[in-house]
């Protein structure tokens, strides 16, 4: 798999996830819960917050 080709697949899946389309955490593979200012994973921490989201800059954190 090229960079690129890698790079569409997490825009698509970082897409599916705020669409609530996708209910699995890209890290850990356990559910998301969706909150009203994030989405996050209970399991590892990882957080996508909404006003990253909605501004196209959508940043993954970690808490581990």
């Amino acid at each position: 798999m090229t960079l690129v080709a890698l790079s569409r697949t997490l825009d698509q899946e970082l897409a599916a996830i705020v669409r609530g389309a996708s209910l699995e955490c890209l890290v850990c593979g356990e559910f998301l819960l969706h909150r009203a200012d994030a989405i996050a994973c209970l399991e590892c921490g990882c957080e996508l917050r909404a006003e990253e989201a909605s501004a196209g800059a959508a940043h993954v954190t970690s808490a581990g």
